[in-house]
């Protein structure tokens, strides 16, 4: 009769092990930060989305962020350069975030900041299933079930709190082509927790970022070498200068670190935030304010990212 292991015999499922107390705290402090500084994304993106198409624009976004990631990775951390090991990790961790940029900018040109705001905020649920196969994170039942409340405020957000274009499922087709995104995205995040094994978090950011870039080169590379930059408006260059340092650049950092702390649905319940921020920040640049009918579904989103928060790992 064979013998079997005891609980404290068998091997720890790393992925599943999470941190807690002052490291905690700093992980949901990077995400709540996280969340602030993409939702300036999707105002800025916007604008620049008037200009510039998606493909030279994300194209142009990647090339300026490498060089901004190789200076902070190998200049200011002075992180020792090696050569990526295993690069088909970097290559298909790029090729997901490369398709969620580039709906996302293409999605801006369909529908408003707000809107795809709402589509982001089903990250979360998505990504829970993603954990579950990749990783083994399971979620528990309360979590999953702040996630559905939360998901349902970005769908009446998602349908412009019109109870008719949500029974008669009237999608625009700008949330439709950043759905496709926001999935690639949800299995970005447990991936980074699967293919990290022991890797600078820094230098694996900045070879994931190298990585997205060949996949951008089909849809950007003539319309970017076509450019005449000099007509561009000042609204591109600063938005572009925003993608690359602040949400790109940063933002890698602040989703790498929390991703290797919390559970992949709890780092992207931060989510849940972006659409207020959104709304907050439309009004402040003169974009105009949401009804209060959308306004409600973004704050029942906020609320699930509260009670989700407060929940056990």
């Amino acid at each position: 009769m064979t013998e079997q292991a005891s609980p404290a015999d068998r091997p720890v499922n790393r992925h599943t092990v999470h941190a807690k107390g002052r490291e905690k705290l700093k992980a949901h402090a990077a995400m709540l930060l996280f969340a602030a500084l993409i939702a300036g994304s999707f105002s800025f993106g916007g604008m620049a989305a008037r200009h510039l198409d998606a493909g030279p624009l994300t194209l142009w976004r990647y090339l300026m962020t490498v060089v901004v990631m190789g200076i902070l990775t190998f200049g200011i951390l002075r992180v020792p350069f090696k050569a990526p090991q295993r690069i088909w990790r970097f290559a298909l961790l790029g090729g997901l975030i490369a398709i969620y940029m580039l709906t996302m900018f293409v999605a801006l040109e369909f529908t408003s900041p707000v809107q795809t705001g709402a589509v982001f905020t089903l990250m979360p649920l998505i990504s829970a299933g993603f954990a579950l196969v990749f990783v083994g994170q399971k979620t528990r039942p309360d979590v999953l079930l702040a996630l559905v409340i939360a998901a349902l405020g970005a769908i009446w957000v998602i349908f412009r709190a019109d109870i008719n274009a949500i029974l008669s499922f009237d999608v625009g087709t700008g949330e439709l082509i950043y759905f496709v995104g926001v999935v690639c995205h949800g299995a970005y995040v447990p991936l980074i927790r699967k293919f990290n094994q022991g890797d600078n978090p820094v230098a694996f950011g900045f070879w994931v970022i190298v990585f997205t870039v060949p996949w951008l080169l089909p849809t950007g590379a003539v319309p970017l070498a076509t450019t005449d930059f000099a007509s561009l408006p000042a609204t591109v260059w600063a938005t572009i200068a925003y993608l690359s340092i602040v949400t790109t650049a940063l933002t890698f950092m602040l989703l790498q670190y929390a991703s290797m702390r919390l559970p992949a649905p709890k780092v992207l319940g931060y989510g849940y935030l972006t659409p207020t921020f959104i709304i907050l920040l439309e009004g402040l640049l003169g974009h105009g304010w949401a009804s209060p009918a959308v306004f409600v579904g973004a704050l029942v989103t906020a609320a699930g990212l509260l009670v989700m928060g407060l929940l056990r790992d």
